[in-house]
């Protein structure tokens, strides 16, 4: 832990806005780099680790391992060894990647593992840090000043009057439907629009456990590997693989959104229909319609998938945004979570970088936090886009464009170019080769100067 003088950085007080994947990665970010006073509000009374599975790739394992949580998370993650691309319809391998060198080239795994698993283990190293206190059920109501103070207004469920936060350094993580955007533009940009974008498509997200799948060889074999499937079909495709120590197979689908199109923009999940589920597949593989069929009436559960605009800013004064708040993005790449947590662990590195002397000016605060803003948002923006592109790809119809896909998957990556672009050695490493707090670490004087 750096040497504390009498008045420094590390005695900045962080707000940390929500207790996701980002809100955690960011507070035991900064708590790992020696700062004291981390207070992190949830609206949720408690963590309640729920989601299906997620993908950790090697630059986000970089930062976990930073962070001390990689050995906990690795201990239960399937490490991925390659990807088979198939035709939903007929079973048919369109492309085969070999992934056998990852750890080698990139220094860290890439690896696919419970939601919970990765939450948990972000909570659990964050309980170890004195630093980091945690305040559940309770709501953001307004941020009542952005400078050079940022004053929050709270509401908890344990008390009727609303409280007032003051902190030094904001950081919200509170994810798509930020309300920290939606005040943090209004105070920008007079914007009274928080800029969320329907992408038209949903999906279902289905885990199934090895007793599920026992009757069928097949699919055990599928549990037993260490290989990423996605099928893929018109507008539609289904992406898989083992988590949880090869128990438990996770399905995550993404298909034309249908059931959310009359709906408020304010509800995301909805209870599905297993039979709708079975119809908006019903042209793949008898593979495909044994997993979903596996699946128990009631328990089939739809997110919207919902992106916005690209934001005119994620800083106002003192008040940062993170992750999905600032950059929600397509799953088609597996970089949603990965990059929420990169950014945390640049926002605690810039922020070291503040001199003691300057630690109350609500002008270096705000400029470093921009300074986190150059750094991050070429890069989130580059894969929000890339993922949308990677999605339209997959879901062509039949036509020459098709064929010319399909033809290029069977190259099976040799080129150095997968039309998936989440298998794409080219892609991968533009992504795995990142050390985002590297870049930081080298580019913040420059990079300050400039502003």
């Amino acid at each position: 832990m750096p040497h504390s003088t009498a008045a420094d950085v590390y005695d900045l007080r962080i707000v940390v806005v929500g207790a996701g994947m980002g809100g955690l990665g960011t507070a035991l970010a900064f708590a790992k780099k020696g700062f004291k006073n981390i207070s992190v509000y949830e609206t949720a009374s408690n963590l309640g680790f729920v989601g299906a599975g997620i993908q950790m790739p090697p630059n986000v394992m970089r930062v976990l391992d930073r962070l001390g949580v990689a050995p906990e998370i690795e201990a239960e993650a399937t490490d991925v060894q390659a990807t088979s691309i198939r035709q939903g319809s007929t079973n048919e391998e369109l492309a085969h990647v070999s992934m056998p060198d990852i750890r080698e080239k990139y220094g860290f795994p890439h690896l696919t593992g419970h939601r919970s698993n990765l939450a948990g283990s972000l909570y659990n190293g964050c309980l170890k840090e004195p630093a980091i206190k945690f305040h559940f059920g309770t709501s953001l109501v307004n941020v009542a000043s952005f400078s050079p103070k940022p004053t929050l207004v709270f509401k908890s469920r344990d008390q009727e009057e609303e409280f007032t936060v003051e902190a030094d350094i904001v950081l919200s993580a509170d994810g798509i439907k930020s309300p920290t955007r939606a005040h943090l533009l209004r105070a920008s940009h007079n914007l009274t629009q928080t800029e969320e974008e329907d992408t038209g498509q949903a999906a279902y997200r289905i885990m199934l456990t090895r007793e599920q799948l026992s009757p069928f060889p097949e699919l055990i074999k599928l549990l037993d590997s260490n290989t990423v499937v996605r099928w893929v079909g018109e507008r539609r495709h289904i992406i898989a693989y083992p988590v949880s120590n090869h128990n438990i197979y996770n399905l995550s689908t993404a298909h034309p959104d249908t059931n959310f199109a009359s709906a408020t923009s304010a509800t995301y999940t909805t209870k599905g229909s297993k039979s709708q589920m079975l119809s908006v597949f019903e042209t793949f593989c008898p593979l495909v319609q044994d997993m979903l069929n596996l699946v128990p009436d009631g328990e089939v559960c739809e997110w919207k998938l919902r992106i916005h605009k690209p934001l005119p800013t994620w800083v106002h004064g003192s008040v940062a945004l993170v992750g999905d708040a600032c950059h929600a993005t397509l799953p088609h790449l597996s970089q949603g979570a990965a990059m929420a947590i990169e950014d945390g662990a640049v926002l605690a590195e810039v922020v070291s970088k503040i001199p003691a002397e300057k630690i109350h000016d609500g002008e270096t605060i705000s400029k470093t936090l921009k300074v986190y803003e150059l750094l991050r948002k070429p890069h989130c923006t580059a894969l929000v886009d890339l993922a949308t592109h990677s999605g339209r790809v997959l879901h062509l119809g039949e036509g020459k464009a098709k064929e010319e896909r399909d033809k290029a998957f069977k190259d099976n990556g040799k080129s150095g170019s997968v039309p998936d672009k989440w298998a794409s050695p080219d892609v991968q490493k533009m992504i795995y080769s990142n050390d985002c707090v590297k870049e930081a670490r080298v580019r913040y004087g420059e990079l300050f100067a400039s502003l």
